[in-house]
């Protein structure tokens, strides 16, 4: 396991359409570098199978979020497939104050937002191979009617659309998560050493 120091507090806004295995890169990348840290987003929808609230998303009623977003908590929210998500503001702040680097996965309305909201964030895009594998994924994950399948696959269409004014976009193929993985913790690495190096050239001379 490979454990990078933090030279700074980053943070790295992962988005990307449906189906292109977001949650399951991240869980393998923390797994590559110990020094990364998440946040548990804020959903109103009902936990999936495997899911632990408070760990993998913290989750509300309609009414609780409604009062997250009367005390301004939120770093930003949306809603995505009939059910609100957003960001815990506290949770991000919390973690960049110890210097950490910040994994925040979100949607790409979300990912504009951040974009705006935080300092210099690096964001990353992660897709499938094809749109045919996009499907496929979404099909074998979820229930969904022809309807919300198709309503999912026009939002997937107009989120690929917008990857280009991401810093990184990251394939994961199948059978090739490790390689994913490993492309998002180097694209953090360069990234960080970027700034280390843009911070030491300011610095005054002796």
């Amino acid at each position: 396991m490979s454990q990078l120091s933090d030279s700074a507090p980053m943070a790295v806004v992962i988005s990307g359409p449906s189906g292109a295995g977001k949650d399951t890169v991240i869980r393998a990348a923390l797994k590559l570098d110990a020094s990364l840290a998440t946040v548990a987003t804020v959903k109103t929808r009902p936990p999936r199978p495997g899911e632990i609230d408070g760990v993998h998303q913290v989750f509300l009623s309609e009414e609780e979020f409604d009062q997250w977003l009367a005390d301004d908590k939120l770093l930003e929210h949306a809603e995505v497939y009939g059910h609100r998500s957003g960001v815990p503001r506290d949770a991000v702040a919390a973690l960049l104050a110890a210097g950490r680097t910040v994994l925040i996965r979100t949607d790409v309305q979300g990912a504009r937002t951040l974009k705006q909201r935080l300092d210099e964030p690096l964001l990353i895009f992660i897709t499938a191979a094809s749109a045919e594998a996009l499907e496929r994924r979404m099909r074998d994950r979820a229930g969904d009617s022809e309807r919300e399948m198709a309503h999912r696959l026009a939002v997937a269409e107009a989120e690929m659309a917008e990857a280009e004014w991401f810093h990184v976009i990251i394939t994961n193929s199948d059978g090739e998560l490790q390689r994913a993985a490993s492309e998002l913790v180097q694209a953090i690495q360069a990234a960080r050493q970027r700034r280390t190096a843009c911070s030491a050239s300011v610095l005054p001379e002796r």
